[in-house]
């Protein structure tokens, strides 16, 4: 298992971390098998979407600012709920197929870390199995 550290800049934050993963896939030596990317904190998360076109990520957090809106009577004491339940939308982790040695990702498709209570650091955790 390999341990990333992000350091996130801004409040809310959607960052490529493919080239990263690819990496510690990369360097597991592994052909045939599964990453798992875990994510082990409560307001962030980790998905897998466009990386082309950066207008992508600003689209994601838009609609998430739209459909959980930082407006609401929340009850929570830290102030953060609004990047609790966009962390719980987006979800922990993912798995993504490791094939001939490389992540078996579409043409268009990236591994996205997801700040949504930043700027932190955050870490990512990756484990690769045959």
């Amino acid at each position: 298992m390999k341990i990333l550290t992000i350091p996130t800049h801004n409040k809310e934050d959607l960052i490529d971390i493919t080239d990263q993963i690819e990496e510690a896939v990369n360097s597991s030596g592994i052909e045939t098998g599964i990453c798992c990317v875990y994510v082990p904190h409560t307001t962030a998360g980790v998905t897998i979407n466009e990386n082309a076109d950066p207008s992508v990520k600003d689209d994601i957090l838009m609609a998430l600012r739209k459909i959980v809106p930082d407006s609401l009577s929340y009850t929570h004491a830290e102030g953060n709920s609004p990047a609790h339940v966009k962390s719980t939308l987006i979800g922990p982790s993912i798995s993504i197929i490791i094939e001939n040695g490389n992540l078996a990702l579409g043409t268009w498709q990236g591994i996205i870390f997801c700040e949504f209570d930043g700027p932190r650091r955050r870490k990512i955790f990756i484990h690769t199995q045959p």
